[in-house]
Formats: C-alpha cells, structure tokens, sequence
C-alpha cells in the first residue's frame, strides 16, 4: 500500500472537508485550522493548515500525533 503524501501544496486538493478554527481563536485571523479528510490523499489523518492562506499548504498528519504535539504546548 502506498504511503499517503505529509504535505499537500494546496489544502484546495482537499474536497468536501469541513475546516475547524479553535474556540480560543480571535479576529485577527492568526490561527491554525483542522480537518478530517474522510476520502482523497488525507483519508484517516488530520489536515492542518494556515487560517491566513486557506489555499495555501496543508499538513497531514496522524490523529495521535496531533494530540501528542497539543499536549506539548501545554
């Protein structure tokens, strides 16, 4: 099975997802937002990308791994 790419050059590519801005978030814009891909390149992990360039680059990566990274920060 080939291994889904980490990166993607547009989160556009990414179809029928719905991208989520934290609740702590403010106006200004300066935050990251999530998806769930539930089909395409991205199916089963956790999108991220840029909330100022929303066509912009996506990461992808595993739902357990974004949980580790936000448990970090605090």
């Amino acid at each position: 099975m080939p291994v889904p790419p980490r990166t993607l050059l547009s989160s556009t590519d990414l179809h029928g997802v719905r991208w989520l801005r934290s609740s702590y978030s403010t106006g200004a814009n300066n935050c990251v937002e999530t998806a769930r891909p539930a089909t395409g390149p991205g199916a089963g992990l956790l999108a991220v990308r840029d909330s100022k360039a929303p066509s912009g680059p996506a990461l992808l990566i595993s739902p357990g791994s974004w949980t580790k990274f936000v448990a970090a920060l605090r």
